[in-house]
């Protein structure tokens, strides 16, 4: 967290021969660093964006990453305020940690349980040259999620007061941290109501072709392979 960067590694660095050579360094890390994530996030919305709209954003990638990275500069300059390191403790315990497993727990769900753990182990011998062995199609299938819902729940359940120095933070702050957790996984089941909605035909017609959704595109090369 922001106590260990700031505070431990640099009074650790103070300690050290040449204590300010190596200061610059490992903050010119954490700048590398930071942008690096900072690239890999935002190119997967990005990503996602102009894959669902191409109509409307074709040609205007640059000008769409623009408004994008905008935004969020817009959105970070809370942090930069007196009160900022406030915000970066309750955007480091609600918007990462919990929220990435929930996301990685859809993501196991989609992939072993809707997609089709032998059309996922076929794209892998596809893309490595091996089918994975017993071993991973059980973990995938059923310890990962088990295992990922466990930590989700314990989490909820189990969470401790939020302080910061000598401040605890107020009851309507966790429902805004909660609320900023939510938004990085909620996006997922809406899409799906989303797609439901606006698909064209009668309900019926919708969830007899929701297997389209889950099934590889036309031309891949484990179009045959069933999703058991």
């Amino acid at each position: 967290g922001p106590s260990l960067l700031f505070i431990t590694y640099p009074e650790a660095i103070a300690n050290m021969v040449g204590s300010t050579f190596f200061a610059i360094v490992f903050f010119l890390m954490m700048i590398t660093l930071g942008l690096d994530s900072t690239f890999g996030g935002l190119e997967a919305v990005i990503t996602a964006v102009m894959d669902e709209y191409p109509q409307v954003l074709a040609g205007r990638r640059e000008l769409f990453v623009l408004g994008l990275i905008t935004v969020c500069f817009l959105g970070s300059l809370s942090t930069l305020t007196y009160g900022g390191a406030y915000v970066v403790k309750l955007l480091e315990e609600f918007g990462a940690g919990c929220s990435i497993l929930a996301v990685v727990l859809l993501e196991t769900i989609a992939v072993s349980w809707f997609y089709g753990i032998q059309r996922f182990s076929h794209d892998v011998k596809a893309m490595l040259g091996f089918t994975p062995g017993v071993f991973w199609k059980v973990c995938w299938v059923a310890v990962s999620p088990a295992l990922l819902a466990f930590i989700v729940v314990s989490s909820l359940l189990e969470q401790p007061p939020l302080t910061l120095f000598d401040y605890q933070y107020p009851e309507w702050s966790i429902s805004v941290g909660y609320l900023i957790g939510a938004s990085s996984f909620i996006c997922i089941p809406f899409y799906m109501v989303y797609k439901l909605v606006w698909t064209p035909g009668s309900l019926k017609q919708v969830r007899s072709g929701a297997g389209d959704a889950t099934a590889p595109r036309v031309g891949w090369g484990w179009t045959g392979v069933p999703a058991g």
